[in-house]
C-alpha cells in the first residue's frame, strides 16, 4: 500500500472534485513510485471532475480530436497492458483499441459514458495494483512488448508515472479550454 504524505493537505480538484494525495517526500524508493503514480491517477481523476459529459467528450484544442474522455479510456488501456499484460504476460481481450483501431480508446460512441469507462480505469489500477503487490521492483516481465523487450517493474513503474505526467499536461490544456479551471 502506499504510504502519502498528507502535509501540506492534499488538493482538491476544480470545482470541488476529489482530493489527490501527495506523494511522501521521504519514502523508500517502492513507496516512492507507487506515491507519485499514485498522484499522477488522482490528477486525471481531478481535471474531469465537476465537468459534464458534454464537456469530458468536447475536442477542445481543434484540430485535435483528443478528449478528457479519450484519455480516461487511453490510460486505462495504458494501466491493463503495463502492468498485467507485460508485466504478467497475461493474454486479455481489447478494451477499446484494436488492431485496426490502434487509436480506438480516443474514440467513442454515443452510449459510452464517462461513468462507465471511470469504472473499468479504476478497476483497471485495482488489477494492477493486485498483479505488482508480491513482486518487487527488480523481478523481469513474463511479458514482451511488441519488438520483443522484457522490463524490470522499475521500469514500468517509472514509464507509467511519465505517461500520465504527459497526458495529465494534455488534461490541463483541455481543462483549461473547457471551463478556465486551471491548477497543478
Amino acid at each position: 500500500m502506499t504510504t502519502t504524505d498528507t502535509s501540506p493537505a492534499a488538493a482538491t480538484g476544480p470545482g470541488g472534485g476529489e482530493a489527490r494525495p501527495e506523494p511522501s517526500t521521504t519514502a523508500g524508493e517502492r513507496e516512492m513510485l507507487e506515491g507519485w503514480l499514485d498522484y499522477h491517477r488522482a490528477t486525471l481523476a481531478w481535471k474531469c471532475a465537476g465537468l459534464t459529459e458534454e464537456q469530458l467528450r468536447t475536442a477542445s484544442l481543434p484540430p485535435s480530436e483528443l478528449t478528457l474522455l479519450g484519455l480516461v479510456r487511453h490510460l486505462t488501456e495504458v494501466e491493463r497492458y503495463w502492468f498485467r499484460e507485460i508485466m504478467l504476460g497475461a493474454d486479455l481481450p481489447d478494451l477499446y483499441s484494436t488492431r485496426e483501431d490502434v487509436d480506438g480508446d480516443f474514440h467513442f460512441g454515443a452510449d459510452d459514458t464517462f461513468a462507465q469507462d471511470r469504472e473499468v480505469w479504476q478497476r483497471e489500477i485495482e488489477l494492477a495494483r493486485a498483479a505488482v503487490a508480491d513482486r518487487s521492483l527488480d523481478d523481469v516481465s513474463v511479458g514482451a512488448s511488441r519488438h520483443g523487450e522484457a522490463f524490470n517493474l522499475r521500469w514500468i513503474y517509472t514509464h507509467m508515472i511519465e505517461e500520465y505526467a504527459r497526458h495529465n499536461g494534455h488534461a490541463d490544456l483541455l481543462r483549461e479550454q473547457i471551463d478556465g479551471a486551471t491548477g497543478e
